[in-house]
C-alpha cells in the first residue's frame, strides 16, 4: 500500500493554496493542500501495524505549534513547482527528522523544504507568468498544528487519511 504522512493546514491557508491550485495543480482533485513531513512510500499491512504504533509515540513527544507563511516561492530550476513557503521551525524540523528516522532508513532525496504546493507541472511561461503574479503578492498566514495524517492511496490516485495523530496528549 502506498502511504505518505502529512500535515493539513488551516481552512484559511487551505483555501487560498485551493484557489491556486484548482487552475494550476493537476493533484487538486487528488489531495487537499498539505505539508508533507514523509513523501510516498510502500508499505505491508503488518507494517502499518508497526508504523502507526510508532508515529502514535511520536505524536505524543511533541506539543502542538505554529506555522506561518508569508511569501510564495519556487522550486524552478529543478522543477516548475510554485508554493506558499512555510517558515522553518525547530518544532516542525524535529517532527520531521523524528518522523523519516523512525519510519525508513532511506536517503530523502530532497532538503526539507516546508510548503504547501499551489501549483506544478507548468511549462516554462505558464510558471514565469504564475509566480511573476503570485509574488507581488503580500499575504500573512499563520496557524497551529496540533496534529499530522498517515494518509494511504487509492487505486484512483486520490488520497485519503487512514490515522490521525494528534501532538502532546501526554
Amino acid at each position: 500500500m502506498k502511504l505518505g504522512i502529512v500535515i493539513f493546514p488551516s481552512k484559511k491557508i487551505q483555501d487560498f493554496a485551493n484557489s491556486y491550485r484548482k487552475r494550476y495543480d493537476p493533484n487538486y482533485s487528488l489531495i487537499p493542500p498539505h505539508l508533507t513531513l514523509k513523501p510516498a512510500f510502500e508499505a505491508s499491512e503488518e507494517e502499518i501495524k508497526h508504523l502507526t504504533a510508532t508515529l502514535d509515540k511520536i505524536s505524543n513527544h511533541y506539543k502542538p505549534f505554529q506555522i506561518k507563511s508569508t511569501k510564495i516561492s519556487s522550486f524552478k530550476p529543478v522543477n516548475n513547482v510554485i508554493y506558499l513557503k512555510i517558515e522553518t521551525s525547530e518544532e516542525l524540523n524535529e517532527l520531521h527528522k523524528v518522523i523519516n528516522e523512525k519510519i525508513s532508513e532511506e536517503v530523502l532525496e530532497y532538503a526539507f523544504v516546508p510548503h504547501i504546493t499551489v501549483g506544478q507541472k507548468l511549462s516554462n511561461d505558464e510558471h514565469s507568468d504564475v509566480y511573476g503574479s503570485l509574488s507581488l503578492n503580500q499575504f500573512n498566514y499563520e496557524g497551529t498544528v496540533d496534529r499530522f495524517h498517515l494518509l494511504y492511496q487509492l487505486e484512483n490516485g486520490s488520497w485519503t487519511v487512514y490515522e490521525t495523530f494528534r501532538l502532546g496528549r501526554d
